[in-house]
């Protein structure tokens, strides 16, 4: 059984905070980590996203316009020798992969760790005159959609967490405009930011490498140490959380326990509103619960009318249409990870 250091890769508005807050009950002998990447992602001098690139007033205020993902990785790796325990990382998955569809290259602070010929010079290879990592200079590695090089990606035990685009989009969208703009800090919804076609990219990559499966959840290994294709689907997860952790729990090597689903003390609850506060307004809801338990009523069995009206009603004509495209532009990739999900 792998004794990897555990990444859940996700997208935005997955559930992954509350699947998060499972783990962080294991301190016992996990070290969670919180998104390490979306720092580098949004503020630091390789970051990948537009999002602040006009906003350096922000990126300052964070505290992090130096930050670079060698850094990242360093503290990472650091965080493993100096406490002895497994690390736990749950990170949206397009902070190391770039939604562009060319041939991405290896962040210029890992380009020497990752053995390859040529060199980049952090903030000097970017794409539309900005310092971005994923331009036309630089190293890359073939197939590789990370920024990351695959060296490093084979040190973690990767799984997925996953939610249907019907749900997850106008989830995000709503922590974009008013009112929760004003906390969040993201002031525009960038459909770019779903995050399944970087999900995908990233799971056949893993698969096609053989750095996950082929065996899959619950299934028996062909080789030794071999890590099995494990994706979760949130509904399932809201739905029967108990057999979903207890299952997740056989893949990665974490003994269950049912306290794992309860975090009434204040300890937990200090240690989460630590952990979540770097990405105010988000976790709100997570931050407050004291348990994991069966949602009491199931998905609503709507039509796209009846969403669409939805949306309407609450963001306008104009947001929902953007709504609706995104959503649809991602079913596809969706139901390809879904066919892979743990089977209850």
């Amino acid at each position: 059984m792998s004794s990897r250091p555990i990444f859940v890769a996700t997208h935005p508005r997955a559930c992954s905070t509350a699947f998060e807050r499972v783990f962080m009950t294991r301190r016992d002998i996990l070290t969670c980590v919180h998104e390490p990447f979306g720092e580098a992602f949004y503020y630091g001098p390789e970051r990948l996203s537009t999002r602040f690139e006009n906003d350096p007033e922000t990126r300052e205020k964070s505290g992090c316009a130096n930050e670079t993902y060698k850094d990242v990785v360093d503290r990472l790796l650091a965080l493993e020798q100096d406490t002895g325990k497994r690390t736990f990382i749950k990170d949206i998955i397009y902070y190391i992969v770039p939604h562009d569809d060319g041939q991405p290259r290896i962040a210029p602070s890992l380009a020497e760790d990752a053995n390859i010929k040529g060199s980049a010079k952090p903030g000097t290879n970017g794409t539309n005159g900005g310092p971005h990592v994923n331009g036309d200079a630089g190293v890359s590695e073939p197939g590789n959609p990370t920024v990351l090089p695959a060296a490093l990606l084979r040190r973690f035990h990767f799984t997925f967490l996953i939610r249907h685009p019907r749900r997850a989009v106008p989830s995000y969208f709503r922590c974009t405009v008013p009112p929760l703009d004003e906390v969040t800090g993201f002031d525009h919804f960038m459909p770019s930011e779903a995050g399944y076609v970087e999900l995908r990219r990233l799971f056949e990559f893993l698969k096609d490498q053989g750095m996950i499966g082929p065996a899959r959840a619950g299934g028996e290994p062909t080789k030794e140490g071999e890590v099995s294709i494990t994706v979760v689907d949130a509904d399932d997860l809201l739905d029967r959380p108990a057999e979903v952790i207890e299952a997740f729990c056989k893949e990665v090597g974490i003994d269950y326990t049912p306290d794992m689903l309860r975090w009434e003390d204040k300890e937990s609850q200090d240690y989460a509103v630590k952990t979540f506060e770097k990405w105010n307004g988000f976790h709100n809801d997570v931050i407050g619960s004291t348990y994991l338990k069966p949602r009491e009523h199931g998905v609503k069995n709507v039509t796209e009318e009846q969403e669409d009206e939805e949306w309407r009603k609450k963001y306008g004509e104009e947001a929902q249409k953007v709504i609706r495209e995104c959503v649809n532009e991602n079913v596809p990739h969706y139901e390809y990870l879904k066919s892979f999900a743990l089977k209850f």
